[in-house]
């Protein structure tokens, strides 16, 4: 072919330049990529994605029935990939090894809850509720450290499923290609459960068919319960789609001269149809997490999209381009809260930010943590001790099933020990997000949007309990699992 007809045609090929051997091979598309990379575990992929697609249906996935089907189907996944490995002979993508820290502290903790359930005769360890139990119905009991034996083996049943999400996330993310479809997916499943909330908000008074959940108003809510949860939920997803957006816009923009509105036109001409797709994504997700008007959930979101952008640049690639991707999404998300954000401002301005229950209910849960700092009473065993230390600090009229901050209630149920050896797990998994974002210079995406969710989902459970529906925690733990395992290069070994 003429040298010249080339160059005319090379502005419509992604590389400007004359074609190569390579780049003469028919180009597979993107699921047959995802295949070729092993069948077996495409399907598991799949599978997975799946699975986070229906959690969030079911009330969040807040109800026991939706907890037992999530129960058998992640922990079903992880045995058929366990299995494969055994048959086929091959290693882990990531061993054991490579989070051995996190692994133990988890381990611990996860070994405590099962004690914790056992039952005892009456003795020093057996909490004296059983004993008070005994001798009101006059006949034998066994007693235990949990004052709740049935909610401590069903929470013990929801971490084995977290825990299994982001095992199986992590070994098949070591992949930068498969790492970004379980972002972009999330993203879209996200966007998804966003447009849906929206829609109810607009035509059915943000009541939920099919399902009978208390009325909250006109507030976004899509399936949760609680606005607020899905403020968790829609902060995780705008973050994950910001994770993914910079650096493609920051990647294929064209480095030409000019204004700063041209440029930031040219970058996302230059994204492409996939580019336009996680814009959309991004803010339909905005706009539903500003109309849930949950001041903690939208307070922690941008602290989470700030921790991404300030990643953005600590990667070392303070360049222009750089610099444009954030400027584009600073300004897209200013531009939003300027049109859509007036509810909120109006809230914070009515209510203030002092929620008088919920420091009584803080004040009241430390004091049971320090009756009992080492045993605990039982993992999730919260909404049945809570009535015995209740005061008129509260009005009686208000339920309290949750302590509204997933710290306090770990270490209420777990003890001081244990359950800072659960919190530890995470924050240390989380801080090798932090560390493989700030230092890889490729394949970033997952370690930063791991990162700056952890952070979003840190700073909320200060004051909600959003990680502890189901759905959330599910997801949350899936880009956990994706960020763990691409903080550290391709080029190291991590299997076993």
């Amino acid at each position: 072919m003429d040298k010249r007809l080339l160059q005319k045609l090379a502005p419509f090929s992604r590389e400007s330049s004359l074609p190569t051997e390579s780049s003469r091979e028919p180009a597979r598309g993107f699921f047959a990529d995802l295949w070729a990379e092993g069948g077996f575990e495409a399907l598991l992929l799949l599978g997975l994605v799946a699975g986070l697609a229906v959690a969030p249906f079911w009330l969040g996935g807040n109800r026991l029935p939706a907890w037992g089907v999530n129960g058998l189907y992640f922990p079903a996944l992880v045995l058929l990939f366990e299995l494969g490995v055994l048959l086929a002979g091959r290693r882990h993508a990531v061993s054991i090894a490579a989070i051995a820290g996190p692994a133990a502290l988890f381990g611990a903790a996860l070994s405590w809850i099962c004690v914790q359930a056992l039952p005892l005769a009456s003795g020093a360890l057996a909490h004296p509720i059983w004993s008070m139990a005994s001798e009101a119905l006059e006949r034998p009991l066994d007693g235990a450290i949990s004052v709740d034996r049935g909610q401590t083996l069903v929470f013990l049943l929801r971490l084995v499923t977290a825990a299994s999400v982001f095992w199986l996330a992590l070994q098949l993310s070591r992949r930068s290609h498969r790492a970004h479809f379980l972002l972009r997916a999330i993203a879209v499943i996200v966007a998804a459960y966003s447009a849906y909330g929206l829609f109810l908000s607009a035509f059915f008074s943000a009541t939920i068919p099919f399902f009978d959940a208390p009325a909250q108003g006109l507030f976004v809510r899509s399936t949760f319960v609680n606005r607020n949860n899905f403020a968790t939920y829609a902060g995780i997803g705008l973050v994950t789609t910001l994770a993914l957006l910079i650096p493609l816009a920051d990647r294929d923009a064209p480095r030409e001269a000019g204004a700063l509105a041209a440029r930031l036109a040219r970058r996302l001409e230059a994204a492409g149809l996939g580019g336009w797709l996680l814009l959309a994504a991004t803010f339909v997700i905005f706009v539903a997490l500003l109309g849930t008007v949950s001041r903690g959930g939208i307070l922690a979101t941008i602290l989470g999209a700030g921790a991404l952008l300030a990643l953005a640049y600590r990667r070392g690639r303070q360049s222009e381009g750089s610099a444009g991707a954030v400027a584009l999404v600073v300004a897209g998300l200013a531009a939003t809260i300027f049109y859509f954000g007036d509810l909120i401002i109006r809230r914070a301005l009515d209510s203030g930010l002092d929620d008088g229950g919920r420091l009584a209910v803080f004040t009241i849960t430390l004091r049971a943590i320090l009756d009992t700092p080492l045993l605990g009473y039982g993992y999730g065993a919260f909404a049945a001790l809570f009535p015995l230390y209740r005061d008129r600090s509260i009005p009686t009229a208000d339920i309290w099933d949750k302590a509204h901050n997933a710290y306090l209630e770990a270490f209420l149920g777990l003890g001081l020990v244990f359950g800072a050896a659960l919190v530890g797990a995470l924050f240390w998994l989380a801080a090798k997000c932090v560390i493989g974002a700030a230092t890889r210079r490729r394949s970033s995406a997952p370690a930063a949007a791991a990162a700056a969710c952890s952070l979003l989902v840190g700073v909320h459970s200060l004051v909600d309990f959003g990680v502890q529906i189901e759905a959330v925690a599910l997801t949350y733990m899936a880009i956990l699992g994706a960020g763990v395992a691409q903080a550290e290069s391709s080029r190291i070994s991590l299997s076993d």
